[in-house]
């Protein structure tokens, strides 16, 4: 890939992440005002008095969760699109991918004290609705990228280059 398009898709990855966090209260509270998440801010303290860990530690910790969301976006997505699949072939719908790997991820988010995600993991974790689930999904991908914007650009980056390949 030369320079230039490679420069244009930071710069669109970039944009998007932007996009994202600046729409992304409004996102929440609009489709999950009852959770009261859209101005969550996280509290590293929780956490690093918790743990009894070095901030630096926790931040390490923040930025493995936060790849870890952003790479179970993708198979949540895909597990969705499955079950959609299944659902117009009337064929029995089984959430057990989407609600193992949600468990995986709320063990984490409860053991940093990331009181958003604990919420939408646990949505996420009981729901049946296919559009409640690409809802609660996309506002746990917002929680992430809140979290670390850069770990997140970078991230997705890295998940665009692979998938380029």
């Amino acid at each position: 890939m030369n320079n230039s398009l490679k420069n244009i898709q930071d710069t669109q990855l970039c944009n998007n992440i932007d996009k994202l966090l600046s729409e992304g209260n409004s996102f929440l509270e609009k489709n999950l005002s009852d959770l009261k998440i859209s101005s969550y801010c996280y509290q590293i303290n929780e956490a690093v008095n918790e743990l009894s860990l070095e901030e630096e530690i926790i931040n390490e910790l923040i930025e493995d969760y936060v790849i870890q969301i952003l790479k179970s976006t993708i198979f949540f997505y895909k597990h969705i699109q499955e079950l959609k699949k299944n659902k117009l072939e009337n064929r029995p719908l089984n959430y057990i991918n989407i609600q193992n790997l949600a468990h995986k991820n709320l063990g984490v988010a409860r053991n940093l004290h990331i009181k958003d995600a604990e919420k939408l993991l646990k949505l996420i974790m009981n729901e049946n609705d296919l559009e409640s689930l690409e809802i609660y999904i996309k506002a746990l991908e917002i929680s992430a990228i809140k979290l670390n914007p850069l770990c997140a650009y970078e991230t997705l980056n890295l998940i665009k280059a692979k998938n380029f390949l």
